[in-house]
């Protein structure tokens, strides 16, 4: 048993993965900057709560005094949509990592997106990369988890996905939306950042997440609308710049406007993994990781959302995730 801080545990990553911390039979320490929010949750009423703002570092030193001998830290919270992001978070990074070193934390899990090799990284990758560098920077064992394309009601990658078919009947497809991604389901995600908590397990590096799979951003969209039996219809387009398309597309969903625009800028960025060393060490599960199309069936007709906790499948939306997702 572990005894585990989850930061951004109001978040969708961070909000179920205190439960399936909890359930692998770890202590996990909830925090938020505003804790009265955590109310909101169902978790089980044994799971402690700390006050917690990244941004500072004061704040940071009382979070894991007052969390106690906590020997895995989670880094869970981000800023992306919120203006200058980017110095925001990798500010934020340092300052927790420092902290967690003079706490004697063992390990920080960090889950961040791919980092493209010789390529020009958009604003949100570039940052999530940055993050994970200041991490590992603090003298504590780093495991990095990237993921390119979480799937799972109620997440943002999903969502921009379900309102986009939902919501337009003639979807252009410029030519970087057919490039390969490589998409992972929220359950598998919540299943290797648990194997994380075991550090005789899972060794201290980076890591892609994904299920195998390679579809493009289109194929996403096109299997969306198939699963939903709606008729759309697809022109393919010339490489239309991905800031346009952020303008327009970010419009036509209830998601934040910025927060749309950053990840569909991200798009033209190759996003298919070549690294599947983490199965080496977390052993899939029986059956194989989630397919798309069941993450896209089971996130769509997830029903009446409901608690984190009472919820049977970490792909249902939950009663605590943003409005936008209902």
């Amino acid at each position: 048993m572990t005894r585990c801080l989850v930061t951004g545990s109001t978040g969708y990553i961070g909000s179920r993965l205190v439960v399936q911390l909890v359930r692998a039979g770890h202590e996990a320490v909830a925090s938020a900057r505003d804790v009265a929010k955590l109310a909101a949750f169902d978790w089980p009423d044994d799971v402690p709560a700390v006050e917690l703002d990244v941004s500072d570092p004061a704040s940071c030193d009382r979070a894991f005094a007052a969390a106690g001998p906590v020997e895995v830290a989670y880094f869970l919270v981000h800023s992306i949509g919120e203006g200058d992001f980017a110095e925001q978070d990798l500010e934020s990074a340092r300052q927790f990592a420092a902290a967690a070193h003079r706490a004697g934390v063992r390990r920080l899990v960090y889950l961040g997106g791919f980092v493209p090799q010789q390529e020009e990284l958009s604003e949100h990758l570039e940052s999530r990369a940055d993050v994970g560098d200041a991490l590992g920077e603090a003298g504590v064992e780093l495991v990095w988890l990237r993921a390119a394309i979480v799937l799972g009601g109620g997440s943002t990658s999903y969502e921009l996905v379900r309102h986009i078919a939902d919501r337009v009947p003639v979807v252009p497809l410029p030519s970087w939306m057919r490039h390969p991604v490589s998409p992972v389901a929220v359950s598998d995600v919540l299943r290797h950042l648990v194997a994380a908590a075991d550090r005789g397990g899972l060794p201290a590096g980076a890591y892609d997440v994904s299920n195998g799979e390679d579809p493009s951003y289109a194929d996403l969209i096109k299997a969306y609308a198939a699963d939903a039996g709606l008729r759309r219809l697809w022109v393919p387009m010339p490489p239309v710049p991905a800031r346009l398309v952020a303008a327009i597309a970010s419009r036509l969903t209830p998601l934040p406007h910025e927060l749309a625009a950053d990840l569909i800028m991200s798009l033209p960025n190759s996003m298919a993994s070549q690294d599947h060393r983490i199965a080496e060490f977390v052993p899939d599960p029986p059956g194989g990781p989630v397919s798309v199309r069941d993450a896209l069936h089971r996130a769509r007709t997830g029903g009446t959302a409901v608690g984190v906790w009472a919820s049977t499948d970490p792909l249902h939306r939950a009663d605590t995730d943003p409005d936008w997702s209902a």
